[in-house]
């Protein structure tokens, strides 16, 4: 058995406009179980990638501890990385961020290292509006340390053992929505086809951008009776909208069977395009995006799609008027200006 990635690909293999192929967005060969649904959110990740033609050494990937929180490892080798300790990854992304706005910041966090241990960090990365890109990988159980029931396991779920899980959830986009993030959506690691396009809108989003996706975990929770298990998640899947994401740049037409088509203008002049399958669901309207997760929640189904997005929004750096100017960029002037200058901050506060 080998651990070490095939390094021969198709002479043709298509190329982005950087002329990179999808080879240079991937990372080393996983070592998670057969089947995870974590590999698939990692192929998401590198096709959205190549898609959008994203320089890799102007992306930074961080994880927290967990089965998710490996993954970094899976894709974009080529990229800046950090692993922190159990449910500290927001504020090592925070203090990042805030030194190097220039970077584009990929959180990868699990339903144990965000719901439990890290559930202050995520608290408050949410009303900061980190411009970062969460994804939590939720699977509902510990995958390692032998499957035991996570915070976000649902009530009545049936784990590996046989046992019910007694708690209620904790639903991780409902939180994020009562806590006033601007980008909220929801999708299953087994539908790249909805997932990608999420993820390009997410990391075009100048601000907070969670993407909650169901993970399921083939070895200790995908079982008859876990709500987080491929049939389950399968069978009860409701989308809020059918999703694509389509750069202003590109002469792209999209067209859609049915339902009315809404666009979303984002920062970067680019957009996103909703096929509204429900006529009283508004991604930009918060009551409504509540009330469809109540709705779902009540019937028993899985909402995903795009929950809500607040496309006019300032991020962290625009709330504390910071430098534009990375910090390890700054020059000596700049960082030690003078005892004039210094008098005239401390005349400005008498």
């Amino acid at each position: 058995m080998t651990f070490v990635r095939p390094v021969f690909r198709h002479p043709e293999s298509p190329k982005n406009s950087l002329g990179y192929t999808k080879k240079f967005y991937e990372g080393a060969l996983s070592t998670l179980c057969a089947g995870c649904g974590h590999d698939s959110v990692s192929g998401a990740i590198i096709q959205a990638c190549f898609e959008m033609a994203i320089e890799p050494h102007k992306v930074a990937k961080l994880s927290g501890i967990g089965c998710s929180s490996k993954t970094p490892t899976y894709f974009l080798a080529n990229s800046h990385g950090f692993n922190s300790v159990h449910g500290r990854m927001p504020s090592v992304a925070t203090g990042a961020y805030l030194a190097n706005r220039d970077l584009m910041y990929i959180g990868v966090s699990g339903d144990g290292d965000s719901a439990s241990i890290g559930m202050g960090q995520f608290v408050h990365a949410i009303r900061r509006n980190l411009n970062i890109t969460y994804i939590i990988m939720n699977n509902g159980c510990y995958g390692l340390t032998k499957g035991q029931d996570s915070a976000t396991a649902d009530f009545g779920s049936i784990n590996k053992s046989g046992a019910a899980n007694m708690y209620q959830a904790i639903d991780m986009a409902g939180l994020a929505l009562e806590l006033g993030a601007t980008f909220i959506a929801r999708s299953f690691s087994g539908d790249k086809d909805q997932l990608i396009p999420l993820i390009k809108a997410a990391m075009s989003h100048p601000g907070f951008a969670l993407i909650d996706v169901v993970s399921p975990c083939v070895t200790f929770n995908n079982n008859v009776g876990s709500t987080k298990s491929y049939d389950y998640t399968r069978e009860h899947i409701e989308a809020t909208a059918a999703v694509d994401f389509v750069p202003i740049m590109e002469e792209i037409t999209t067209e859609y069977a049915e339902g009315d088509t809404g666009a979303v203008q984002l920062h970067d002049g680019s957009t996103i395009y909703l096929n509204k399958l429900s006529p009283d669901f508004n991604p930009r309207d918060r009551h409504s995006a509540v009330n469809k997760l109540y709705h779902a929640k009540a019937s028993g189904e899985i909402l995903t799609g795009l929950i809500f997005i607040e496309p006019e929004t300032r991020d962290l750096h625009s709330l504390l008027n910071t430098t534009t100017i990375p910090l390890n960029a700054l020059k000596k002037e700049t960082l030690s200006p003078g005892s004039s200058v210094l008098e005239s901050i401390n005349a400005s506060h008498r």
